[in-house]
């Protein structure tokens, strides 16, 4: 049924539907999207991919995932196919897979879904065709049962309609006021909000005391005695350079994250590597002591059947002697017989002279031979089984070390992800790189260091994925940077008595200039209306217009300073001071008064020391030159350990070190910035 010929009642009910308020059609919508998003998030995602189920398998402990996070998730358990089972990443109960001998990426395949989960799954997906079509048919005509396509897009109602629903809805009083898109324009189109107790208004206000947006009506009743009401718009641009800076931020978090699950899969292979050689080593030890313990059966066997053979050979030749010795008395025995049977007395003279004259004796024969062979009387083993044991206990076949990562105080380790060269296209010197500092410029990460030997200021940063350098020449040689802002830095110019502003878009402009008394070599920003200022055996607190407040050179009549040259800032707004010339570190409050001192200790001696910054979490950060170290300190001044030590050469060496808000650390060298990240 077209428009036009539509009854009076279904006109009625139409101009019904096209009343309702946008607020009841988006609850609607809200409720509705929301329980589908319950139920895709609770029931059809997999909880290895977080995406809506593909090729789902329910196992038979009834959780369901992919086929492919499933196979994924097998080949990553030896032990489960070996046993041919699919073991479940949730509760581990195993399921045993139907047809085993097919290969493994097939096992997941086998075990088909539940009916409930196949359906859901299939609703799903035929809502998402349904919405898909509906974004192109009018809104109000859908509600009645037709689909007539959309021609424009009310941003306040959130609905699309035809054209006879353009012309009711541009002559409706309560709707005429709203603006209507086109389709293809929808995407672009400013999202209101409206606010939840006044209907009818738009928020379109901040409130910074107390955090809320609010709309005109909310600001006149609950925000009159706030001070800090703005416009949403006017929050734009700093809401933006926020997200911007945060979205690196994330991608540097992402950066680090995919560094460490690499560092963990390259530690996974040499692990496995490791494991295999120590269980070699294991077994060839366990091995050796085997064969010694064999080599000592073998002796002990050999020794027993020695002396079982020579007692045996004793023993027989024992019984052989005795038959010989039987065999001779049963003859002489026959002798006499037959002397004593016989009536002539020359017999019994003959026997009787044979016995008197000591025929031979068997006893001295048997005597000559123990003298010459000591005879064994008794062989027997005792065994000495505590003793083994005790050995075996005390056994030591080797030693497993194992090193644990430090959660104390240290650091973690830092991994090198880039290095930027320091020349630029026109440069007339080597560079001779002498402070970094890292800002983020409309979500651009730049680097700007200042060149010694080139008399400039230069910024480093990516632009659609172009890698770009930008150069301001100054009137002579920098020292000193800092950070002033989200977008400027302030210069040192000592020779030339100048600190220069310097403006990072992340492109360098000079803002302006500023003339002072004393060549300062280092600079730190205090607080938005004092800077400190280093110079020879001097600092010096000045006010922005570089006018010196006060000056700190000694404390409790000592002096405290001859280069002190490199300087920042720690999270509890004290000043950190790197003096070369003392070969110290000194911690001072604003007001000068020393916090803590560190200079020697037998772990950290200080050589040569230059730049200096912290960390997120108050570790101190310091270059030793001369020793090509990175030396971290604790927030109260304490040593801890060589962060880093590089390969060096006679001719460059380390200036400073720069820690950014995202953990990242940057270290200046005569002519290259390095890049870490903490891992």
């Amino acid at each position: 049924m077209r428009p036009a010929e539509r009854t009076l009642t279904e006109r009625v009910e139409f101009n019904r539907l096209r009343q309702t308020t946008p607020e009841h059609t988006a609850s609607r919508k809200m409720a509705t999207a929301g329980l589908e998003r319950k139920v895709k998030d609770n029931f059809l995602t997999c909880s290895i991919c977080f995406e809506m189920y593909t090729d789902p398998c329910t196992l038979k402990c009834d959780h369901t995932f992919c086929s492919k996070c499933g196979t994924s998730y097998i080949q990553t358990r030896p032990v489960a196919v070996q046993s041919k089972t699919i073991p479940c990443p949730c509760c581990r109960q195993d399921t045993k897979v139907p047809h085993p001998s097919r290969p493994v990426e097939e096992w997941a395949a086998q075990v088909k879904p539940s009916i409930i989960i196949q359906g859901l799954i299939d609703t799903y997906r035929s809502e998402e065709d349904v919405q898909e079509t509906s974004s192109t048919c009018c809104t109000i005509c859908q509600q009645l049962g037709e689909t007539t396509p959309a021609a424009l897009w009310c941003a306040e109602c959130e609905v699309v309609l035809c054209d006879k629903c353009v012309k009711i809805h541009r002559v409706t009083p309560t709707l005429l006021n709203h603006d209507l898109c086109d389709l293809s324009s929808r995407s672009k189109v400013k999202r209101s909000i409206k606010c939840t107790e006044h209907k009818s208004n738009r928020v379109e206000f901040h409130c910074q005391d107390c955090g809320k947006a609010a709309c005109q009506t909310c600001c006149i009743i609950y925000h009159r005695a706030c001070e800090a009401v703005i416009t949403i718009e006017s929050m734009k641009a700093g809401m933006k350079a926020a997200l911007m800076e945060k979205r690196l931020g994330m991608e540097k978090i992402l950066k680090v994250r995919s560094k460490k699950v690499d560092i963990r899969n390259e530690k996974l292979q040499s692990n496995s590597r490791i494991t295999e050689s120590a269980v070699q080593n294991i077994r060839l030890v366990c091995k050796t002591a085997i064969n010694k313990f064999k080599q000592k059966e073998t002796q002990l066997l050999d020794e027993l059947n020695n002396l079982s053979q020579t007692y045996a050979g004793q023993l027989r030749a024992d019984v052989k002697l005795e038959e010989i010795e039987m065999q001779m008395y049963s003859q002489h025995c026959e002798f006499i017989d037959q002397a004593l049977v016989s009536d002539c007395e020359m017999d019994l003279y003959d026997a009787y002279q044979v016995w008197e004259s000591g025929a031979v004796k068997m006893e001295d024969v048997r005597d000559t031979e123990a003298a010459d062979t000591r005879r064994i009387d008794h062989i027997w083993f005792t065994p000495d089984t505590d003793n083994v044991l005790k050995v075996l206990d005390n056994l030591q076949l080797g030693e497993i070390d194992v090193t644990y990562q430090d959660q104390g105080t240290s650091l973690p380790s830092l991994v090198l992800v880039d290095t930027i060269d320091g020349r630029v296209a026109d440069d007339d010197e080597e560079s001779d790189l002498l402070k970094v500092t890292v800002l983020v410029v409309d979500g651009v990460q730049t680097c700007v260091v200042t060149d010694y030997n080139n008399k400039c200021v230069k910024s480093y940063f990516t632009r659609n994925s172009q890698s770009c350098r930008s150069k301001l020449p100054l009137d002579n040689t920098p020292h000193g940077m800092t950070q002033l802002n989200e977008k400027q830095v302030i210069v040192a110019v000592p020779d030339f008595l100048q600190i220069v502003t310097v403006e990072v878009t992340p492109d360098l402009v000079l803002l302006s200039t500023i003339t002072t008394r004393t060549k300062y070599y280092s600079l730190a920003v205090l607080n938005p209306s004092s800077l400190a200022a280093g110079t020879w055996k001097c600092v010096d607190i000045l006010d922005m217009a570089g006018h010196v407040l006060r000056s700190i050179t000694t404390y409790n009549d000592d002096s405290l300073f001859t280069y002190p040259f490199y300087m920042c800032v720690n999270t509890k707004g004290n000043l950190l001071v790197s003096d070369k010339g003392i070969t110290s570190v000194t911690c001072l409050t604003s007001e000068g008064n020393v916090v803590w001192s560190y200079a020697f200790t037998e772990d950290g001696e200080l050589t040569f020391p230059c730049g200096i910054t912290t960390t997120s979490r108050g570790d101190i950060l310091l270059v030793d030159r001369h020793t090509h170290k990175v030396i971290q300190l604790t927030e109260s001044g304490d040593y801890v350990r060589e962060l880093l030590t590089i390969e060096h050469d006679d001719e460059t060496g380390m200036s400073d070190v720069y820690c950014d808000k995202c953990g990242f650390l940057f270290l200046c060298k005569d002519t290259e910035v390095k890049e870490y990240m903490f891992v």
